[in-house]
């Protein structure tokens, strides 16, 4: 077992920076991993992480360290998840985008066009007997609401949890890339339906969390064998202080909002880490949408790291320190990534692929109205789908065997069933 890996990146001083306080910075370097730093107050702290990007770092750098070996696990079926967080203004956008999704400049491109270049370099020099799929999906998490940037009427979408496939996006836009050049492009077209706002931190300030979603899977020709894993990129808004940033009515209930599930996400991460075991009795997953999104992400299986965006200015020490903090609480969460094969009951029999519907599915739930109204009907759909049952036509005979189990035969045992099952999603 491992800890996630936490990494501090001190942006170089602005313009108003250095108007302000010359180039005095808060931070001084120790070493690659420790560095001393500074408040408001003068007071020091000494902070440790598993690597420290200066103000003279590289983009290339951040991913070779941080991103690139998770990368390199997605490909093998090991879910990772990378994010980036920090103050507004503070470089968490740059760092996962660079100065654009589409930047021709390599040495300023960021970790999001590197992780695309990433994954279908590593798919090139696999096994060619190997077949690989990658599907996208991205979406952003606005004023609590998980809106898909790929499809704008979709704006509310639900967080599911499967035993099998872990939390999942109901009817979420997945996107088929086949190269790096389609996928930026992708990106570019969701990224561009970002909310977006000025604030007096930052011209164009993040207003939401986003969520980019890899999906890769492996197919294996010879024993029919089928891998998934999940690479999940997370820029998050920025944390905020009103009185800095100036926002007013809307903005201001966006502050308030982004504040609120960052909040959140620092309750999971103590939660997390009270006990010695680095286990609590309850962590407070469901207390928002981000925190609920990254359930599998800090909960241990996957593969994450940790990108703590800061500004070395003294006029931003507070804000500055709070991230650090933050980062070196999340370095005591521990992780035990795993293998993500497809080994329900119905792969292990059928060898299935990834959830998805069968038309030859119909009469089972014709069969199901017959005994249930139509809302609970939906319910069960949705539910086989999630678990996979509707992953291979094959499993329509398991499906007929259970409503013939005489458990299952009466509308009341079946209405029993189903709200154990709603405690499962």
């Amino acid at each position: 077992m491992s800890h996630i890996t936490v990494c501090a990146r001190f942006r170089p001083l602005s313009s108003k920076e250095r108007r302000d306080h010359g180039d005095s910075v808060s931070v001084q370097s120790l070493d690659s991993e420790t560095f001393i730093f500074k408040d408001e107050k003068e007071e020091d702290f000494t902070f440790s992480f598993d690597r420290v990007f200066y103000q003279g770092s590289e983009q290339v750098d951040v991913y070779e360290f941080l991103a690139l070996p998770i990368v390199r696990d997605a490909v093998n079926a090991i879910n990772g998840t990378i994010i980036t967080y920090g103050q507004t203004g503070a470089g968490k956008t740059y760092s996962m985008e660079g100065p654009s999704i589409l930047e021709c400049d390599q040495q300023k491109k960021g970790l999001l066009p590197r992780v695309v270049d990433g994954l279908f370099q590593c798919i090139k020099s696999s096994d060619e007997a190997t077949k690989y799929t990658i599907k996208l999906s991205m979406v952003e998490i606005y004023m609590e609401k998980v809106r898909d940037l790929f499809d704008l009427l979709k704006d509310n979408i639900q967080i599911k949890e499967s035993k099998v496939h872990g939390i999942l996006l109901s009817g979420v836009t997945e996107v088929s890339i086949l190269d790096s050049t389609e996928a930026l492009h992708s990106l570019s077209r969701g990224i561009a339906n970002r909310a977006v706002g000025e604030t007096q931190m930052n011209m164009a300030s993040s207003r939401s969390h986003c969520v980019y979603i890899f999906t890769v899977q492996q197919e294996f020709p010879k024993d029919k064998r089928i891998r998934t894993g999940k690479l999940i990129l997370v820029d998050l808004a920025g944390s905020e202080k009103v009185e800095k940033t100036g926002a007013e009515g809307k903005l201001l209930d966006e502050a308030k909002t982004i504040n609120k599930s960052l909040s959140a996400l620092g309750n999971v991460i103590n939660a997390l880490t009270c006990s010695p075991q680095g286990r609590a009795n309850h962590i407070p997953y469901r207390d928002s949408k981000l925190t609920r999104i990254l359930q599998d992400a800090l909960g241990g299986n996957s593969r994450t790291a940790l990108l703590c965006c800061c500004s070395p200015s003294p006029s931003n020490a507070s804000e500055s320190l709070s991230t650090l903090r933050f980062g070196a609480r999340a370095k005591h969460i521990k992780a035990s990534p795993r293998v993500s094969h497809n080994d329900d009951k119905y792969t292990k029999k059928h060898g299935t692929q990834s959830p998805s519907k069968d038309g030859s599915c119909e009469r089972i739930l014709n069969k199901l109205t017959e005994k249930l109204d139509i809302e609970d009907v939906n319910l069960l759909e949705e539910l086989f789908i999630l678990e996979g049952i509707f992953s291979y036509p094959n499993s329509v005979e398991d499906l007929e065997l259970t409503l013939e189990d005489v458990a299952l035969r009466t509308i009341s045992s079946l209405q029993e069933a189903l709200e154990e099952l709603t405690l499962i999603l």
